[in-house]
């Protein structure tokens, strides 16, 4: 008997009247609005305009959710396209099953769409939105226990998480979190990418690079642990090999755009910059014109004595001349 373990919750959906309430969804945006709320942050402390980052996000977010749809859909096509299978429930996106590689590759596209339209570089907005997608990544894999899916091997520690449901070939039993364990691992990634932008003033993608890096480490152990059905190549899961080559070349454009671009860009979104800078002027020659105003209000009363001291001097020598 197990004294300590991790509770599944007896059902993943609630309704409010005919409305289901999928705990799924709700962790997936939630993720994508904190995501934003951070992004909008990083974004304005260098340079850019308030909004922008949600504007960029219209773009960046439908493409990832389809973009991970799609890469599950893919390599798990046998869930959707085998014999007895319905393949409707492919586009059952509330069920689960989103990839983060295709993810991030069809967010990354229709975020680079959304930043071309304003004219902005796409790597210091990626930079800026780093840690956020990290920390959404966190919050959405608290879905995938709403779903009771996605768990380790069988266990017995104390934090071991508790699968009741017998669905989709599920046996019921105490498993390793894994859906916890990455959920605290892209926390770490998070807090990694903000102490390091800080230090080392990453710019030109660097930032995002090193999320990037940092998450396929965490990401290859977890996998390691998972005993869902995986497609295996060399006795590694599919996404074991996926996140050491996405490492490499995270690494590698590191290592390349410090050499050939270091530093951080200047201006993140053109127009902000002299946008403050006209305000600044504006504030300048309102000030001038208000210093001139003074002076020329403080001369004319000054002037008013000098006039009538003038005149009675005029009348004094007049009636002089006369006696």
């Amino acid at each position: 008997m197990e004294l300590a373990y991790i509770p599944s919750p007896s059902r993943g959906v609630l309704y409010l009247g005919p409305i289901p309430l999928r705990g799924y969804a709700f962790c997936i945006i939630i993720g994508v609005f904190v995501a934003v709320w951070l992004g909008n942050k990083r974004w304005v402390a260098r340079g850019g305009r308030t909004g922008t980052v949600a504007d960029i996000a219209v773009w960046a977010v439908p493409f990832g959710l389809v973009g991970g749809r799609l890469y599950h859909v893919i390599t798990d096509y046998e869930l959707y396209f085998s014999p007895g299978r319905d393949w409707v429930d492919a586009f059952k996106v509330w069920q689960g099953g989103l990839g983060i590689w295709g993810a991030i590759a069809l967010g990354a596209l229709g975020a680079w769409i959304g930043a071309r339209r304003r004219g902005i570089p796409m790597p210091a907005y990626a930079d800026a939105v780093a840690p956020g997608i990290a920390f959404a990544q966190a919050i959405g894999r608290w879905g995938n226990w709403f779903n009771q899916e996605l768990y380790g091997r069988e266990t017995h520690v104390p934090w071991a998480l508790h699968i009741t449901s017998s669905e989709g070939g599920r046996v019921p039993g105490y498993y390793h979190p894994t859906f916890l364990y990455e959920s605290l691992w892209c926390i770490g990634v998070g807090f990694l990418v903000i102490w390091a932008d800080r230090r080392f003033r990453l710019g030109h993608g660097r930032a995002f690079a090193l999320y990037v890096a940092a998450y396929c480490v965490g990401r290859g152990w977890i996998e390691y642990m998972r005993v869902d059905d995986a497609h295996h190549i060399l006795g590694l899961r599919l996404n074991d090999w996926t996140a050491m080559i996405v490492f490499l070349l995270a690494v590698a454009y590191m290592v390349v755009s410090a050499k050939l671009r270091p530093g951080r860009e200047a201006v993140v979104e053109p127009g902000a910059s002299e946008a403050v800078a006209d305000g600044t002027e504006e504030a300048a020659e309102s000030g001038t014109e208000d210093v001139e105003g003074k002076v020329a209000d403080k001369a004319e009363p000054d002037a008013e004595p000098a006039a009538a001291e003038a005149k009675a001097e005029a009348e004094a020598e007049s009636g002089t001349s006369k006696t």
